[in-house]
């Protein structure tokens, strides 16, 4: 292929297919230890800063964790200082206006940046930073056709494509990076090599954003806070996140479970946010100036792809991103495990050629945890099909009770926040003093209440 020909002897060369955050955070990786890179994507995206057809959800709100955040900043150093500079809202995560249940956590600082901006212009700088490598290209606007194989049968040699002119060309390369995100066809194309498609965990949850953008005629009636989120949980559930972001916006996002769905013209949005179990949204935009029509994404279930349990994987592939594990988006997780998989893939690819295998039973160490977080919330709602084991329920109990208990005490919101954020573990929330001040803390709201 004229411009992308990686078959020169001791060429070690990577593609990547899908140009989305996983396929950039891939592509950054890859740059340390491949002479080339290649990335794929059906899109023409360039340097656009709005939301495009590969990513549905792209007009949403988005949430980079705080584990997130770190990664990005020690893959692209400089980069919170750059946003900052272009004019990209951040706090700490711990200083929201986070809603659980209907009652707000009190706020503590937690030393976690949450980085407030809309998924395409994140997704820019990320993007603007990879293409300035030297050994990183872009393939915009070509369909991908299929793998190319070795005559082993067993070996993955580069992928085939289509562009807008027409004609099928190929690229070669050593190693594959599937990151097409919930749409990967690597099951189908393990099924056509021969092999094994994974087994698929699955959670339908059924959830609708709808979002509007808006802008304030008084910034003061935030009262400073960058976001304010009223989370949807089985006994308020009609949840919303709106955050400041970019060019002085902000944008709000219902969301809706179990085929709850909120309507997308201003009337209907406005009497939606009227029904949340607290009004600070409301009093927020009620005299807002909307800048756009309202869209909405329905997600209807999240997906665990199991390649860790497969005995027989090709090699010259592996795959990154939403195309093992989709989460639910009310968590915030995609993009955080995204940035936790590159760290697992940059330590695979820096002995050599990728043991998928190996690479695969990795990966699970860093999905294992918000997966259990995610699906373990959505079992909370009756209606969604699952296993409710008795630690599931004791582990409810528990955790709602933390909820209550931080609503006193800003050192638990503090302390579940990084644990939300994927930056500490969730053994932390089990530790003996955090433990003590959940019983304190619910002594005290029940005895404000009796």
């Amino acid at each position: 292929m004229e411009g992308f020909d990686m078959s020169e002897e001791g060429v070690r060369s990577a593609v990547v297919l899908g140009g989305g955050m996983a396929g950039l955070l891939a592509a950054r990786v890859l740059a340390d230890t491949h002479r080339r890179v290649v990335v794929v994507d059906r899109d023409v995206i360039g340097d656009s800063t709005t939301a495009r057809k590969g990513v549905p959800q792209g007009r949403h709100v988005h949430g980079l964790l705080a584990r997130g955040q770190q990664i990005l900043e020690e893959h692209f150093p400089g980069f919170t200082e750059e946003a900052v500079a272009a004019g990209i809202p951040t706090a700490d995560l711990g200083e929201l206006r986070w809603f659980f249940n209907g009652r707000r956590l009190s706020p503590a600082p937690t030393g976690l940046t949450c980085v407030s901006a809309t998924r395409p212009l994140l997704e820019s700088r990320v993007r603007a930073r990879v293409a300035a490598l030297e050994n990183v290209s872009f393939l915009e606007g070509h369909d991908i056709v299929g793998l190319t194989v070795g005559e082993d049968g067993h070996t993955v040699t580069g992928v085939r494509v289509h562009g807008a002119a027409g004609g099928e060309r190929s690229v070669g390369a050593e190693l594959v990076v599937d990151t097409t995100g919930r749409g990967s066809r690597t099951p189908a194309w393990l099924e056509e090599m021969g092999y094994q498609r994974p087994r698929e965990e699955r959670i339908g949850v059924d959830l609708t954003y709808t979002t509007r953008l808006f802008r304030l005629p008084d910034e003061s009636v935030l009262r400073g806070d960058m976001s304010i989120n009223p989370v949807s949980s089985p006994s308020h559930r009609r949840g919303a996140f709106l955050s400041r972001i970019e060019d002085g916006l902000i944008v709000v996002s219902l969301t809706g479970v179990l085929g709850e769905s909120a309507p997308t013209e201003l009337e209907g949005f406005l009497a939606w946010t009227r029904t949340l179990a607290v009004p600070d949204i409301h009093d927020v935009i009620k005299d807002a100036e909307p800048v756009c029509d309202g869209t909405t994404f329905r997600f209807p279930t999240s997906v665990r792809r199991r390649y860790d349990e497969l005995t027989r994987f090709p090699k010259g592939l592996v795959v990154m991103g939403d195309a093992v594990c989709s989460f639910n988006p009310v968590y915030g997780q995609g993009m955080t495990v995204s940035a936790l998989e590159s760290l697992v893939l940059r330590e695979h690819v820096a002995g050599g050629p990728v043991d998928p295998r190996a690479y695969f039973r990795d990966l699970t160490g860093v999905i294992e945890v918000p997966w259990q977080m995610s699906a373990g919330s959505d079992l909370g709602y009756p209606e969604v099909e699952g296993e409710r084991t008795a630690e599931w329920e004791r582990s409810g109990r528990y955790m709602a009770d933390l909820h209550t208990a931080a609503t006193v005490d800003g050192t638990l919101t503090a302390t579940f926040m990084r644990v939300a954020g994927l930056v500490d573990p969730p053994t932390a929330l089990m530790d003996p003093e955090v433990m003590r001040r959940v019983e304190e803390g619910v002594r005290r709201v029940g005895a404000a209440v009796a």
